[in-house]
């Protein structure tokens, strides 16, 4: 049965109006209070019909106090009882000792009811404490279980949150993975994307076909051996071409075939300008002849010349023309060899000049040949060398991948073992129990206080903090104390 209802029945009892239509369940907060549920508590265990007075007692009192006479209370009623004559009682008349007897056995028996009446008054306020303790306890329990269905729920959905970010690191690692595995070329099931998982024959042997190709064409370009000059990688090497050196025409009849061959040029060419300036020489003589015959012609015609006159003029002519011959025949004797002797070598600049030309446009020839083999030679050296940086690049951040995850296992084997110990200790049982439980008392505990008070009784000695330790020294006094009344009684 609920306090409420309890304390309904009790009201029923007594007779109070209308307590049936009162429901129990109304009646049950005001049990919520410490104070008021000692006296509701005693109330319904002790008060019955009888401690309710009837009508009739109610109104003599009424009258009694309408009347002005004293009307004795406590300690003076008491009292008046105390003298009252036991002849007004109509009680037969008892000798002093059996009076004293009785006395004595009231005396004991109040002493006795005082002591149970404590001994109530202290099981109800432990009822009591024990009753606000364990809805104290039922409250921290709700919060607890509260904060633990929160925490738990915090754990479920950080336990969520890190599976999926463990699921998508380890999708993202299998991934990674993938690129670092030998792919089947044949069946395509791993994507290229670093530079060594490519397969360098088609490229090398595209290398090695243009070498062969630029070897065969300066064998076809060059003179012999100028394709071991092509394939060094001396700088040396590539200059400038000269065929009259010693060190690539060291052959001698070659030599001596050319300086042949440059001597007749030369003797030719002296040749064909002797005959070029005798030609000249019978051409002017000719067009000066046929000039003269002209004019002398003409002067035939438009006058008439008189024979002597011309005998006179022919002579004179023919004495001048052999004159000439003899200053001609002077010049080819004696001028004409010294200057020619003089200018032999302006007669041979033409020559020379020719030839060099010729050794020029062929040094042009070579060079160009040579510009293009070298750039073609440079391309193939700059492909190499880019490609030997690439694999260096990517074998430097491999380096760095390698070291990264390196220090993600060890990071991860440290937080692994981390979260092992952690594990450890909280399935420990030790570690759930409390291991230095608070034992002061709370000062706005109340009632746990008012119990301290009512156990500790006349001893004055004032704690500076209330522990449960004290608590207990006080109800085991008060427990040693109460056998040593009862014998002394």
């Amino acid at each position: 049965m609920s306090c409420g209802n309890e304390f309904v029945e009790t009201l029923k009892k007594i007779g109070f109006p209308k307590a049936d239509n009162l429901n129990g369940e109304d009646f049950d907060w005001l049990f919520e209070g410490i104070e008021d549920e000692s006296f509701l508590k005693w109330f319904c265990g002790n008060v019955n019909e009888q401690n309710v007075l009837s009508q009739r007692e109610l109104e003599a009192f009424s009258v009694l106090q309408k009347s002005g006479k004293p009307i004795l209370e406590g300690a003076a009623l008491d009292e008046a009882l105390k003298t009252c004559k036991t002849s007004d009682l109509k009680t037969p008349r008892l000798d002093d000792k059996e009076l004293e007897k009785l006395e004595d056995e009231v005396q004991t028996l109040l002493k006795l009811k005082n002591l149970k009446i404590q001994r109530r008054n202290k099981c109800q306020l432990m009822a009591s404490v024990t009753s606000h303790k364990s809805l104290r306890l039922n409250a921290k329990e709700e919060s607890a279980t509260k904060k633990l269905k929160q925490s738990q729920g915090i754990l479920n959905a950080m336990n969520a949150k890190i599976s999926n970010e463990l699921q998508a690191l380890t999708d993202e690692v299998t991934q990674l993975m993938m690129f670092f595995r030998h792919s089947n070329l044949g069946q395509g099931t791993n994507p290229l994307v670093f530079l060594s998982q490519f397969s360098l024959e088609k490229y090398l042997s595209q290398e090695e076909q243009s070498t062969a190709a630029l070897t065969l064409y300066t064998k076809k370009q060059f003179f012999q051996g100028i394709h071991e000059v092509v394939e060094s990688s001396n700088e040396d090497n590539f200059q400038l071409l000269d065929i009259q050196t010693p060190s690539i025409c060291d052959n001698q009849e070659i030599l001596e075939e050319r300086r042949l061959e440059m001597a007749r040029l030369r003797l030719a060419y002296i040749c064909a300008q002797h005959q070029l300036i005798h030609l000249k020489a019978s051409n002017s003589s000719m067009k000066s002849s046929i000039k003269w015959a002209e004019e002398n012609l003409h002067s035939l015609t438009s006058k008439a010349v008189d024979k002597e006159n011309l005998d006179a003029k022919i002579s004179s002519l023919t004495s001048e023309i052999m004159k000439l011959e003899e200053q001609i025949t002077q010049i080819k004797d004696r001028s004409l060899p010294a200057v020619v002797r003089e200018n032999a070598q302006l007669l041979n600049m033409p020559v020379v000049k020719g030839d060099f030309d010729l050794q020029i446009a062929k040094q042009d020839y070579y060079t160009a040949r040579q510009e293009l083999v070298l750039n073609q030679l440079i391309k193939q050296k700059a492909s190499f060398e880019l490609l030997q940086l690439s694999y260096e690049i990517e074998l430097r951040k491999h380096w760095d991948i390698y070291r990264e995850l390196e220090n993600l296992v060890q990071e991860l084997s440290q937080s692994n073992m981390m979260l092992y110990k952690q594990l450890e200790i909280l399935t420990d049982p030790s570690v759930s129990q409390q291991i230095n439980p608070r034992n002061t008392i709370d000062t706005k505990d109340y009632s746990t206080h008012r119990l301290y008070q009512l156990l500790e009784g006349e001893n004055k000695k004032k704690e500076l903090f209330l522990t449960h330790g004290n608590l207990e020294e006080v109800a085991e006094a008060g427990k040693w104390h109460e056998p040593r009344r009862q014998s002394l009684q």
